[in-house]
């Protein structure tokens, strides 16, 4: 075995697996049936979050619920299909509507708070692979509690009979009452997240909901324009691919962005600016800053090296990597201070409609295939 074979071979003592769901009808009907399936998981989420903002970030939740519903009317202007399923989960719930969407803002409720280390993400295209399938990816960085109350999702919306739209079904990992995280649509778009630190946070469209809005989309630079459309409310770093042979990372910050596209059909990122031209908004600082280069270089440094030999399986291993500890690319518990794990692994291959979802860390647990319903 190679060294980064060997960093990432330890044995996986457990096979957890996260509860998988399909949600059909209108919006308004996926939301109740998504509340009432997953109605313990999400009152224990918002338990655990509420408590997490209050504890870590000082946030008077009253105060939070109060402020949620000012992002309302920007996601009723950009994507009120999303409001139909956030009115859809609290009913279902039995959650008020604000503590619905509360549960969409976890960051926008924390800000101002300490910066967060999370998720190293990637792309492949075709011509950096084995078999020609491109690749999309992400080890999501989370508190630890995030294991135990996240689900897959797939989502099947009926055509709107007032406007006559549909939109493509997605297949989402979702902590339990998000409408949106990272994943796929049926129309071979993949899109994957990272957290990133700057000002001007604002009331406006929340971040946790570009990932849906882009799922509306069939290309990278439809989703791209979807992004510069709308009054974002924060900052998010969002890495896209398509069935078209199109990768692009976008860096964002409330009023400002910038394209990355691949090297060599190879993508990756983390948790910093990388472009120059948004080099100035970058807040973050010591470690967290530290933690971040490590991990984007140690990325840069596998994908390049399994170029042209980069499979579902050799990706696994890439994602398992613990080579760099601290700054490790699984992160576990003990790693570093504080309780921010890699909660769950995901690789996917959009254009065929599947993802590969470990629980985390990956190098404790197997990938399981879930895909989209033909």
């Amino acid at each position: 075995m190679t060294t980064w074979q060997q960093n990432a071979s330890a044995s996986r003592e457990t096979d957890q697996r996260f509860a998988a769901y399909r949600f059909l009808g209108s919006h308004r009907e996926i939301g109740q049936q998504y509340g009432e399936t997953c109605r313990d998981l999400i009152h224990r989420h918002f338990e655990l979050a509420v408590n997490r903002l209050r504890e870590r970030s000082g946030v008077n939740i009253e105060d939070a619920l109060d402020r949620a519903m000012h992002y309302r009317p920007f996601v009723q202007d950009y994507a009120s299909f999303l409001d139909e399923e956030i009115q859809g989960v609290a009913e279902g719930a039995g959650l008020s509507l604000p503590q619905a969407y509360l549960l969409q803002l976890r960051a926008e409720a924390a800000r101002p708070v300490e910066d967060e280390q999370e998720c190293t993400t990637f792309a492949v295209l075709a011509n950096a692979t084995a078999d020609g399938v491109p690749m999309i990816g992400q080890n999501a960085d989370l508190p630890a509690f995030y294991r135990d109350i996240s689900v897959i999702a797939e989502i099947r919306p009926d055509t709107c009979r007032e406007t006559g739209v549909s939109h493509p079904a997605v297949l989402m990992l979702l902590p339990a009452g998000q409408v949106s995280y990272i994943g796929i649509n049926d129309r071979g778009m993949g899109i994957f997240a990272n957290y990133l630190s700057c000002d001007g946070w604002q009331y406006g469209f929340p971040r946790y909901l570009f990932s849906r809005l882009v799922l509306t989309e069939e290309t990278v630079d439809n989703g791209i324009e979807r992004i510069r459309s709308v009054k974002r409310a924060s900052s998010r770093n969002l890495i896209m691919l398509d069935a078209h042979g199109t990768a692009a990372d976008l860096e964002t910050t409330p009023t400002r962005d910038a394209r990355i596209d691949p090297e060599d059909g190879l993508l990756a990122h983390s948790n910093h600016y990388v472009a120059e031209a948004l080099a100035e908004e970058e807040r973050s600082t010591g470690g967290h800053i530290s933690n971040s280069r490590i991990r984007l270089e140690r990325m840069h440094e596998l994908l390049r090296e399994q170029r042209g030999r980069l499979t579902v399986e050799t990706m696994q291993t890439i994602m398992r990597d613990r080579a760099c500890h601290p700054d490790n690319l699984s992160r576990w518990l003990g790693d570093e201070d504080g309780d921010m794990v890699t909660f769950a692994s995901v690789i996917a291959e959009p254009s065929e409609g599947r993802m590969w979802i470990a629980v985390g860390p990956p190098h404790e647990n197997d990938y399981h295939c879930y895909a989209l319903a033909a």
